[in-house]
């Protein structure tokens, strides 16, 4: 409770200084308007106060994006799904974990990596001094691809702009992608993943660190020194930024 205080006290904060050198010296509502939730969404990367102090948009919570994915038929995989893998976590967390896709188990429960790899992705929060509640977890793809093969392009092409969204939602301080798909697809990048791990890179102006998916490590035990050490640059990152 006290971190999540401090948090939305820190985001206030530098709200207020950024209205400040915008020579914003009052909110006023738009006529009609009479509550926050009221407002219109904003776009992404579009500020919701104008030069002349007005509150012209709100951003979107993490429950609107989810009701709206609800009955997604964007692309073939929701033939196959049973409940679509949105997402779960703190929804002002500092740091989000970005996977591949769901699997069996995740498909079943609606909930990502909670297979022998969550159970992992677990164990490693608990290294860092962290739990599951206090960080968010979601996927590049939100449907399980069948027999668990990879995400295609256009699947991912049609799930982006709700991870987007969520992530403007969220505002993150850390993005750690998890596995080669993940990793590839938020960097547009085809380089291995083990050249580019334990390096930063940014997803949409948020910093990135690419690591090794929990299943990987799962058949590569060896792995885990590595993931370890991508896991201590995080954990240094976070501490600069808090």
């Amino acid at each position: 409770m006290k971190k999540d205080l401090l948090e939305i006290s820190r985001q206030a904060r530098a709200l207020l200084q950024d209205m400040h050198l915008l020579g914003v010296r009052d909110l006023v509502m738009p006529p009609g308007i009479e509550t926050v939730s009221e407002l219109p969404v904003c776009p992404l990367h579009v500020t919701g106060i104008d030069r002349g102090g007005s509150v012209l948009c709100r951003q979107e919570t993490l429950e609107e994006i989810r009701a709206e994915l609800e009955n997604c038929r964007r692309c073939p995989l929701c033939e196959g799904r049973r409940n679509i893998v949105f997402g779960v976590g703190n929804p002002q967390a500092s740091l989000v974990f970005v996977g591949e896709a769901p699997g069996r188990e995740e498909d079943e429960r609606g909930e990502p990596f909670v297979g022998e790899a969550g159970r992992l992705l677990d164990r490693i929060l608990f290294a860092m001094g962290l739990s599951r509640g206090e960080v968010y977890i979601c996927n590049v793809e939100k449907c399980r691809p069948p027999q668990n093969r990879d995400p295609r392009p256009e699947e991912i092409a049609a799930c982006e702009p709700y991870l987007k969204r969520q992530l403007a939602a969220i505002n993150p301080r850390v993005i750690v992608a998890l596995g080669r798909i993940a990793v590839q697809s938020l960097l547009r990048e085809q380089t291995a993943i083990s050249r580019l791990r334990g390096r930063w890179h940014q997803y949409e102006g948020i910093p990135l660190m690419p690591t090794y998916h929990p299943a990987y490590l799962l058949r590569n035990p060896a792995g885990k020194r590595e993931v370890w050490e991508d896991m201590k640059q995080v954990l240094k990152r976070l501490r600069e930024e808090s």
